[in-house]
């Protein structure tokens, strides 16, 4: 019967009746705690079914700009695919005047390793070595993209193969949901706008993700925390199942240096001051508390910690503006879903603590609210 409301609410797109606590078997209870990527890891599943499966390239330039790369490959039932490529560029022309550039793709596959995405704009691919992706756009001519991102830490995913489970019977999962990271990088090349060309040589961070079911339905609201200081980079990427799975979070994330995974595994975020959005009344987060606690990549106990205000957010973005038609048909008509994403950006202005040393660094956060 649980497999029967659960495809009913799979065709339909409708909200999920609750399943319990016992429908979902988070990433963060597998062994081991994390695991080291090879470049097998890194391959586009393209595994049929309702999913959207992405890679996104974060960048802090040296001259203090944040940006992002990001292709988007969309499935439904299977049977039919869409691919975006999206860039973005905070600060564009001023304090809260960014550059977005959203593009359909056309003639899109990967390549024979499977590691590589490639249509008639646009050619994301990794090197032999494993080591280094080369990102380059020609979708829109107001953002022409010429980057190269190598890894400069071990990538990981957590547990043996970072993927949560959805689904009343772990042996047959209903749904599931996949992060892999490289969570410290360097970065060089550009971005070039009608108006400037940008340098984007600097820190970057990679992740590969696929939710492998619609999305209301896997996440309720998500935490993403990317922060660099010259030592240290620390990341989280959570999020927080509907009432179907018991309101379960799933948190994970990790403290790198130059050549260093120090620290992967579980991770815990309060937002620890929250004002209520007049506009569209989810509650807009303005302080966060972060903790990466637990045994280190060494075996030694690492306890590391980001807690601070928040500066005023520089986006709030309509998902469903933004996304494809027919995905926007999947959720638009959901009572109680309203996804939006709330970013920010802080410059020298907070701290991380990692065991006995503190350093001021540069924070990318998204906070996304997706349905109550």
């Amino acid at each position: 019967m649980n497999w029967f409301k659960q495809q009913l609410a799979h065709v339909a797109g409708t909200q999920e009746p609750e399943y319990g606590p016992d429908a979902i078997q988070p990433v963060t209870k597998q062994t081991p705690q994390y695991t080291e990527l090879t470049s097998n890891d890194l391959k586009w599943v393209n595994m049929g079914g309702t999913n959207v499966e992405t890679a996104v390239f974060y960048f802090m330039t040296d001259e203090g700009v944040t940006g992002l790369a990001q292709i988007i490959y969309s499935s439904v039932a299977g049977v039919h695919t869409t691919a975006h490529f999206n860039s973005k560029i905070f600060d564009h022309d001023g304090p809260g005047k960014h550059f977005l550039c959203s593009d359909s793709l056309n003639n899109y596959g990967f390549d024979d390793a499977q590691t590589g995405f490639v249509s008639d704009e646009v050619a994301v691919q990794l090197n032999a070595e494993g080591d280094t992706f080369t990102i380059k756009s020609a979708a829109n001519d107001g953002c022409l993209v010429n980057l190269t991102v190598k890894r400069a830490a071990p990538g990981f995913h957590v547990g043996k193969n970072g993927t949560t489970y959805y689904g009343t019977d772990p042996a047959k999962p209903w749904g599931s949901m996949f992060h892999r990271f490289w969570p410290r990088c360097t970065a060089t090349g550009t971005m070039k706008t009608e108006k400037k060309t940008y340098d984007f040589k600097g820190q970057a961070m990679y992740i590969k993700a696929i939710q492998g079911m619609k999305p209301h339905h896997a996440a309720a609201k998500w935490n993403f925390i990317w922060f660099n200081t010259p030592t240290y980079s620390a990341s989280v990427m959570e999020f927080t199942t509907p009432a179907s799975y018991d309101r379960t979070t799933v948190s994970v994330g990790s403290i790198s240096k130059n050549g260093e995974l120090i620290y992967a595994g579980p991770t815990t975020v309060k937002h620890t001051k929250s004002e209520t959005d007049a506009e569209i009344s989810w509650p807009e987060p303005k302080a966060i508390e972060v903790h990466w606690k637990g045994n280190g990549a060494s075996g030694k106990p690492v306890d590391a910690s980001l807690i601070s205000d928040l500066p005023p957010k520089v986006d709030r973005v309509d998902v469903l503006h933004h996304i494809p038609g027919f995905v926007k048909t999947i959720v638009g008509g959901v009572v109680g879903t309203k996804p939006y994403i709330y970013q920010y950006i802080s410059k020298d202005a907070m701290t991380l603590d990692v065991d006995d040393k503190s350093e001021n660094g540069q924070l990318f956060m998204e906070a996304t609210f997706i349905s109550d």
